[in-house]
């Protein structure tokens, strides 16, 4: 199943429509699938703005949904609270080292899908308690972080990758089954990148 997404980096606001436009005739499409505000302007009132532009536009049926990127909770909530309307996603960098249940359960209560961009970054792949865990399944060490973010946190993860035997494995990890042990192991990870300054 293909998710067509693209992003308007809001430099200049007021190019909503245009931008949104280009980028459906690069692709070829009448409609994406998700188009996300690539991060939160510090203006309030235009940042505001540019969100009712992205609502006009699924009006119009130039994309199935909108969303954002970057954006912490209270941040969804004003743009919610300026236009009735909550984003449907928030693309955010998250991985192991990154685990917050607080921010998760913050977007679970609103609503939110919380989207993980960048999954594999930390804390390394070669790190003793995934390369542990993926041994014990005959897995790799992307298919437990992977299979972290899917099964244990229900967050839609986007690794990226544009080899095909890659993208075969990455899909893989959907039918890989973490113990809690695996999923308690792995989310102590984030306490021990905090405690770390390199990390």
């Amino acid at each position: 199943m293909r998710c067509v997404t693209t992003k308007f980096a809001q430099h200049h606001p007021g190019r909503e429509h245009a931008t949104l436009a280009r980028s459906l005739d690069r692709l070829g499409v009448e409609q994406v699938d998700l188009w996300l505000m690539h991060f939160p302007l510090k203006n309030p009132a235009e940042h505001a703005w540019v969100w009712d532009e992205f609502l006009a536009a699924a009006e119009q049926g130039m994309t199935a949904a909108v969303g954002v990127s970057n954006h912490h909770p209270e941040q969804l909530d004003a743009l919610a609270q300026a236009s009735g309307r909550m984003p449907e996603v928030n693309q955010v960098r998250f991985n192991p080292a990154r685990y917050d249940p607080h921010l998760l359960a913050a977007h679970r209560a609103r609503g939110v899908v919380f989207q993980g961009h960048s999954p594999l970054r930390k804390p390394g792949l070669d790190h003793p308690v995934l390369t542990e865990i993926a041994k014990a399944h005959g897995a790799t060490p992307v298919q437990v972080v992977i299979a972290w973010h899917l099964a244990a946190h229900d967050i839609a993860v986007i690794p990226k990758s544009a080899r095909t035997d890659r993208i075969i494995s990455n899909l893989q990890a959907a039918g890989l089954h973490l113990t809690d042990d695996d999923i308690t192991r792995i989310n102590t990870l984030a306490t021990q990148s905090r405690r770390t300054p390199a990390a």
